[in-house]
């Protein structure tokens, strides 16, 4: 039966039955009513009236609750907080209702999912792709303007060597920074060395950067994962303290990969900085489309002076068995 139709016959049927019930009290109680009517008598229409109203609201009110609870859900939902989802309360005639927007709650999941996998994937592929041609290119052409600046200088008169040697260090200086940006677009450590080797990397690079301590417990020997997984967790953790350098104004960095007892994994970046993060930047969100790729919850917990913990939290199943993820 169609929710519409479905109410329409509760809402029917509840005022039927307190008519009726109004209507046996009359019939059986010693009340009577006078044409025309007296003034003692309108006392007692008065409360019969008050009884029978009161008894349809309070029915009415009980019967539509869900529906209040349906409004704010949809107030409130959002395709990247994922599970929230309404209950039925045992309410059989709305029971179609609450199942239908549950089940269009999960379409809009697992079509932002499969959206978000699409988008991250094309990211992921400029990115290598940008990081090969500055590695490549930019960084080969660097590289050959430093030999022959050093070839120069064997031969340039003495007034000429300082600042050719300017120069030089000037190209050198701009040749690290395409190789770090490389690096960061592209993580190659990831893919030759694994995860605690890149979040290692990805740690030391951030304090030698950033000058924030950054002390580190990554579990030597996570359980065993897709490199959708390991890229995922990396870049959570990268924009993490991406975001700690920006906002945080820290002086200290938590950075912890540990394993669950129940084959799940656990990824916090913590910082001691000034915290009071409100809204959902581009980052954050980058970071909770990331999580909805592998299945996992990313939670935020930033409370004013107490600084920030971004936690991801991946399920056991998302790790040991990536095809089944939802």
């Amino acid at each position: 039966m169609r929710p519409a139709r479905a109410l329409f016959r509760r809402v029917f049927v509840i005022n039927g039955l307190v008519f009726a019930a109004g209507t046996l009290v009359l019939a059986v109680s010693p009340a009577t009513v006078s044409s025309p009517v007296l003034l003692t008598e309108v006392p007692v229409l008065i409360v019969g009236l008050a009884l029978i109203l009161g008894a349809n609201a309070l029915l009415l009110r009980r019967s539509l609750a869900p529906l209040d609870t349906l409004t704010t859900l949809m107030e409130r939902v959002d395709p990247l907080r994922v599970g929230d989802r309404l209950t039925d309360s045992g309410n059989g005639d709305l029971t179609h209702l609450i199942e239908t927007f549950n089940g269009m709650l999960d379409r809009l999941e697992a079509e932002r999912s499969a959206s978000s996998a699409h988008a991250l994937a094309a990211q992921e592929g400029e990115r290598r792709r940008i990081a090969r041609e500055l590695h490549d290119e930019i960084g080969q052409s660097l590289t050959v303007v430093l030999l022959s600046l050093k070839h120069t200088l064997g031969h340039a008169p003495e007034e000429l060597r300082q600042e050719l040697l300017a120069v030089q260090e000037t190209v050198r200086g701009s040749l690290d920074e395409v190789r770090q940006v490389a690096r960061r677009l592209r993580p190659g450590v990831l893919e030759d060395l694994g995860l605690h080797s890149a979040l290692s990397a990805l740690a030391g690079d951030f304090a030698e950067a950033s000058g924030v301590q950054v002390t580190r417990d990554i579990d030597p020997e996570p359980p065993g994962m897709s490199g959708e997984v390991e890229l995922v967790l990396y870049r959570i953790a990268q924009e993490g303290l991406t975001n700690v350098a920006r906002h945080a104004d820290a002086t200290r960095v938590w950075l912890s990969l540990r394993s669950a007892r129940d084959g799940g994994l656990t990824l916090r970046v913590t910082d001691d900085g000034r915290g009071g993060a409100r809204q959902d930047g581009a980052g954050v969100r980058g970071m909770r489309e990331r999580a909805l790729l592998i299945g996992a919850r990313l939670t935020l917990d930033s409370p004013p002076g107490g600084g920030t913990d971004v936690r991801l939290v991946v399920p056991a199943r998302a790790v040991t068995d990536p095809a089944e993820r939802s």
